[in-house]
């Protein structure tokens, strides 16, 4: 389900703006579109966890949410390039504000469906692996069916995905949720709701310390595709940023479903500021003056050390979200880390009349700056114990200011 859903997520993002260029000559409307589609993410995420926290009919919400989400991609669909731009603009709007539930509010199911222990820790990694993985055969699917068939038919292969998805969220086994997900729905109003909220991820140390690092983090990550392109041209390989862009999500893909296989050794709380370290490295590394097989190995290698880190950090968050807030606080998390990305994105280009390799430091750098905030925030007490380390007693939500 979770794949589905967000396959049809990552596709959309190529398809209308290959859709825009086919029915308009110019992808400058796609663009627009796609700008449209990710804002409402971190706007929506508080409302949507807030929503999906007080319903008493988690089916519904569910399905509704992501057929939604389905009929927002098909609207984009008709209206790119055929209907004036405001209209196409409040539909990807209207779409984007269902992104939180395909991110965040998906992955906080796992904790109302599986009790605390080694199987929630196995599904979070592969939950994390289903990201890696939508975010690599997204792009490729939707340029695979643009090119045999059509733009149009590339967005109507991904209202296909949604739908499945929307189809498979109706089978789950609600009746089988834990009772600290069924029996805490919150009892204030919705304003009350949106408050505690985020006063969770702000009050609770653990949860402050990884949203702080992993929003950093995901600043060097948003850069990454664009320097990716100017380091292969820079080097003289034209049209290879796409092979190392590729290379880093294989490898995360890999480090997740490492990370399901086989338990770590460390906790939770120190694999996440070893992973940060590693892609830092790694990438630092890669902007020296090597081979391109070594440069797409590195790169490789960061993707390994970056799987593993998104495990961390979705189990983190279930280990201290209290239970009536859990889903606003993944689908917070989920949303600021894509407007982090989104500001990385306009810094580098900003700045893309550096040097590729000064840029890709600078990437680097920010991932161990990320560990060390990280680090510096995090509470002492998670320093030992199992996945999550040992969790310190969590405040009431409704108490919460």
């Amino acid at each position: 389900m979770a794949f589905f859903a967000r396959l049809a997520e990552e596709g959309t993002a190529v398809a209308v703006v290959l859709l825009a260029l086919q029915r308009s000559g110019s992808a400058g409307q796609g663009a627009f579109v796609l700008a449209a589609w990710m804002a409402p993410h971190v706007i929506a995420a508080p409302l949507v966890g807030a929503l999906v926290s007080r319903m008493r009919r988690p089916r519904l919400c569910y399905l509704g949410a992501l057929g939604g989400f389905a009929c927002a991609i098909a609207g984009l669909a008709t209206s790119v390039g055929r209907a004036p731009t405001p209209v196409t603009l409040a539909v990807a709007l209207a779409g984007g504000s269902f992104g939180p539930v395909v991110s965040g509010g998906l992955s906080s199911l796992i904790a109302g469906l599986l009790p605390t222990g080694a199987p929630r820790d196995r599904a979070y990694a592969l939950d994390a692996a289903v990201y890696n993985a939508a975010s690599l055969a997204g792009p490729a699917v939707a340029g695979l069916a643009a090119a045999v068939a059509s733009p149009g038919g590339a967005i109507l292969l991904l209202v296909g995905a949604a739908a499945a998805a929307a189809a498979l969220a109706g089978g789950l086994p609600y009746g089988r949720m834990q009772p600290a997900a069924a029996d805490h729905a919150p009892a204030g109003t919705l304003r009350a709701d949106l408050t505690a909220g985020l006063a969770a991820v702000w009050r609770i140390r653990a949860l402050r310390a990884l949203t702080a690092g992993t929003c950093l983090a995901f600043v060097g990550v948003g850069a990454l595709t664009t320097t990716t392109v100017l380091l292969a041209d820079h080097r003289g390989r034209p049209g290879a940023g796409g092979i190392l862009m590729t290379a880093f999500a294989l490898g995360a893909l890999a480090g997740s479903l490492a990370a399901a296989r086989w338990r770590p050794l460390l906790s939770d709380p120190r694999l996440a500021p070893l992973a940060l370290c590693g892609t830092g490295v790694t990438l630092a590394t890669a902007a020296l003056p090597v081979s391109a097989t070594a440069t797409t190995a590195l790169f490789v290698l960061a993707g390994l050390y970056d799987g593993p880190l998104l495990t961390a950090t979705l189990r983190l968050r279930a280990a201290h979200a209290p239970p009536p807030v859990r889903a606003q606080v993944f689908t917070l998390g989920a949303g600021l880390k894509i407007t982090a990305a989104a500001c990385g994105a306009t810094l580098v280009g900003a700045a893309a009349a550096l040097p590729p390799p000064l840029l890709l430091l600078g990437i680097a750098a920010v991932h161990l700056a990320a560990a060390l905030l990280y680090t510096v925030v995090r509470p002492r007490e998670q320093g030992t114990g199992g996945a999550a380390g040992p969790r310190a007693p969590l405040p009431d939500a409704r108490a919460l200011p």
